[in-house]
């Protein structure tokens, strides 16, 4: 099976890079290119793609205001072409949150082994966004809130004072995992055990996700920039340029970040920050993994749950993409699986009773 790609880019230049190297896969046929919104719309009825690229700012009409326009008309999974800028990152947390399933950034000019690196991430990006609608039968695919059902209910009430002081949460994600995060950290009350996540982004990112997290959660929500004490009450976030990992001090832990290669593709990686976890923390963790492409982080949750860490990971009905949650599933480093508006409350459920 072929999937089917359009692509809208009101740039020429653009246009032609990201179908030389969006065609070089033999299961992906670019079948067309638009230079704005209007034109795509007329494509979109002509070509019936699988999956569209969008530029985040066009002329005629804003690649948000499309992207609205298109969720609610004719809902396909479109994968976003940002700039790598503070504005970029604000309209591409915004277009996750209208519906598209995964953001790219627009490719750098460089040599021919990062055009390749880039060529071998979007097309990835296709696959899984193709395969997150195909998956659920959708015509041809649905928005990433659609893909993970409604937003969890908050949990209230107080958790046992040794929870707050002993306890970790870890949490991982990648693909659709932006949303996700939210819906977990927004449903959690207040008064929660400290909480470190990855989450696969930029490093221009991080700081308006973080942002963005703080401002929708009873959690303070901070991007990580190491050496922090972990506190009750608060989230901290990988920044997109470092690992992070956990490191015990004196009678609590702390932040690290290391700038050492990618592990997993991927830096921040997900197994740096789970497997710390499971050797400083041990049997005091929670482990959550969360919608997403790739491994990134089921050998780290299988440390943490040889530990005696208790994890849980999002199932696959309520996933974006399940491949991060099933690489986990399929070691049996899960404790528990639960749908995505379900883990806050389980989370809470598991701290209460211990």
């Amino acid at each position: 099976m072929t999937i089917k790609v359009l692509i809208v880019d009101d740039s020429a230049l653009m246009r032609g890079l990201l179908s030389e190297v969006i065609g070089m896969a033999p299961d992906i046929d670019v079948v067309g290119t638009a230079p704005d919104p209007i034109a795509a719309r007329e494509m979109i009825k002509a070509l019936n793609p699988d999956v569209l690229t969008l530029d985040v700012e066009m002329p005629k009409m804003d690649g948000l205001e499309f992207l609205s326009r298109l969720m609610k008309l004719r809902p396909m999974p479109v994968i976003m072409i940002s700039s790598l800028t503070a504005r970029g990152s604000e309209v591409t947390l915004q277009a996750l949150e209208l519906g598209a399933v995964d953001f790219v950034a627009k490719p750098q000019a460089g040599n021919g082994a990062q055009l390749q690196g880039y060529g071998e991430e979007i097309r990835d990006k296709i696959r899984a966004a193709y395969g997150s609608g195909k998956a659920r039968g959708v015509k041809p695919g649905a928005t990433a809130a659609a893909m993970q059902g409604t937003q969890g209910a908050s949990v209230e009430g107080m958790l046992p004072a040794r929870c707050l002081a002993e306890k970790v949460i870890a949490i991982g994600a990648s693909t659709g995992g932006t949303e996700a995060i939210k819906t977990v950290l927004s449903a959690l009350p207040a008064e929660m055990p400290p909480i470190v996540m990855v989450q696969h982004m930029p490093e221009t990112f991080t700081p308006s996700f973080a942002q963005r997290l703080n401002t929708l959660s009873k959690l303070t929500v901070l991007e990580a920039r190491g050496g922090e004490l972990l506190q009750a009450g608060y989230a901290y976030l990988a920044p997109g340029h470092s690992h992070m990992r956990v490191r015990r001090k004196g009678g609590g832990y702390v932040t690290e970040l290391l700038t050492t290669e990618p592990v997993n593709r991927h830096r921040p990686a997900v197994d740096v920050l789970f497997s710390s976890v499971a050797t400083e923390v041990g049997a005091n963790a929670l482990g959550v993994i969360l919608t997403g492409m790739g491994r990134d982080g089921a050998q780290g949750m299988l440390e943490m749950h040889q530990a005696g860490a208790w994890n849980i990971g999002q199932d696959k009905e309520s996933c974006v993409v399940y491949g991060m949650p099933r690489a986990a599933a399929e070691i049996n480093a899960l404790d528990d699986v639960a749908p995505l508006s379900s883990i806050a409350a389980r989370l809470v459920a598991r701290l209460r009773g211990h």
